[in-house]
């Protein structure tokens, strides 16, 4: 979870500027400049599945 809430801190600026002014170019921009950010965002269902799990 705590990554999740990282990824989105790192992605805040991208969010603001696709809030104010949503273009594809935007999205593109955000996605090409925070890959892990995006990947950690992309991960984060599995990842809690995969921790209910553990004993």
């Amino acid at each position: 979870m705590l990554l999740g809430v990282l990824a989105v801190w790192d992605l805040r600026v991208e969010l603001q500027l696709l809030r104010d002014h949503p273009t594809w170019t935007s999205l593109a921009a955000g996605l090409w400049n925070h890959p892990l950010a995006v990947v950690v965002l992309l991960l984060l269902p599995s990842m809690v599945r995969r921790a209910d799990r553990l004993p």
